[in-house]
């Protein structure tokens, strides 16, 4: 394993870090599988694990797991205060005691104001006490490190970084997302400031990962042959020396032996000029391929009216990107349609509002809901499906 320095506390940071928002689930998160690629994670050198307050159930199984196994000296945990959630100076201790105990542990190494979207946000946090808040926690250590994460307007990201003295970031940051959110620029500015960056989303919720269209896939295994194409999106962030820590959710053993593997030999400078042409040609065919910016983050569930927004924009993608068969069959499948109760379809959507508000890539839900329903309810569509369930 690599590391990186954080030049803020000293601390080596590995350079593949542990997202745990995607600990492998069925119903729930399946803890003996989180608990094996955890622990393997810890024996390859991996000392970096994200979680936060909000990822339904990670903090309780990352805790149990670091608990059980003697782990939490051996890592830096990272963890997130929901400051949309605090109403008053009081509710930072409540939520913040909670991590505390769903952690096992009584410090936080990486804490992180989460997804503040921009200056507005962060008024509001301060202006019930916030920085008195984050003062008290680092002067008894139970804050070691404070930073934010950010899903916003570049121009915003800047104005953050001068708002309070930081120690980290987290910013959301891959071959597709160069000039999105803070994008390059908000990199470089965090790391002339002297601050570790932590990467997000580096292949896009798995996008520059698995499920490519061939074209792209193919292209990328021609330019780096015998390499993954997540292997190829995680080397192009290490390949530049202002990202510090790049979080992968691994949620199969295979992700994390790829990644593991790629993390070893991963350098700045490591890019062939032909993997960088054969990204930026990637990158032309992505844009023409895939219709709605959906990472699958979820933070846009549960919907109040019965709408699978991730899984019906990833069918919608999938439709462009793979054939409208291959699309169809994955919208049948993620809505669950053919139950009698009308299933989690697009249609369900009344324009609520309620999820555009919690979408970290701002995507105007409602009206790409609609555009979802237009190609993938048809007009034969309710009439097949009436059809399905008579025979099931």
């Amino acid at each position: 394993m690599q590391y990186r320095l954080d030049p803020k506390s000293g601390n080596k940071l590995s350079a593949l870090g542990f997202g745990c928002m995607r600990f492998p689930r069925g119903i729930s998160i399946d803890l003996a599988k989180s608990e094996k690629l955890v622990i393997e994670a810890v024996e390859k050198g991996v000392n970096y694990f994200d979680t936060a307050y909000i990822y339904g159930g990670s903090e309780d199984t990352l805790g149990e797991i670091l608990h059980k196994n003697d782990l939490r000296g051996k890592i830096y945990l990272a963890t997130k205060l929901p400051h949309g959630k605090c109403k008053s100076y009081e509710d930072f201790d409540k939520y913040f005691n909670e991590q505390l105990r769903r952690l096992h542990t009584d410090y936080i190494d990486y804490y992180l104001i989460h997804n503040v979207t921009d200056m507005d946000a962060w008024r509001a946090a301060t202006g019930i006490g916030l920085e008195k808040w984050i003062d008290e926690k680092k002067e008894s250590g139970q804050i070691r490190q404070i930073g934010f994460s950010f899903h916003g307007a570049q121009a915003d990201f800047l104005r953050l970084l001068d708002a309070y003295p930081w120690e980290f970031c987290q910013i959301q940051y891959n071959y597709m997302n160069e000039n999105y959110q803070a994008g390059r620029p908000g990199l470089q500015k965090a790391h002339e400031m002297g601050l570790p960056v932590i990467i997000m989303e580096p292949l896009l919720g798995g996008k520059l990962a698995s499920g490519m269209p061939k074209k792209i896939a193919n292209l990328l295994s021609e330019a780096s042959p015998g390499v993954t194409p997540a292997a190829l999106g995680l080397k192009w962030i290490w390949d530049q020396p202002e990202a510090t820590v790049v979080l992968s959710g691994m949620n199969a053993p295979e992700q994390l032996a790829d990644n593991l593997k790629t993390a070893e030999t991963a350098t700045v400078g490591a890019l062939t000029a032909g993997e960088l042409a054969a990204i930026e040609k990637a990158k032309v065919l992505f844009e023409e391929s895939y219709k709605t910016p959906c990472t699958g983050c979820n933070y846009c569930m549960p919907c109040p009216h019965n709408v699978n927004i991730p899984g019906c924009f990833a069918a919608y993608n999938a439709s462009y990107a793979n054939g409208f068969v291959t699309g169809m069959q994955q919208y049948m499948t993620s809505t669950n349609v053919l139950h009698e109760s009308g299933g989690l379809r697009s249609s369900n959507c009344v324009k609520c509002g309620v999820c555009e508000q919690k979408c970290p890539q701002h995507i105007k839900i409602p009206d790409e809901l609609l555009k979802v329903k237009k190609r993938m309810e048809p007009f034969w569509f309710n009439p097949l499906v009436k059809i399905a369930r008579s025979v099931m």
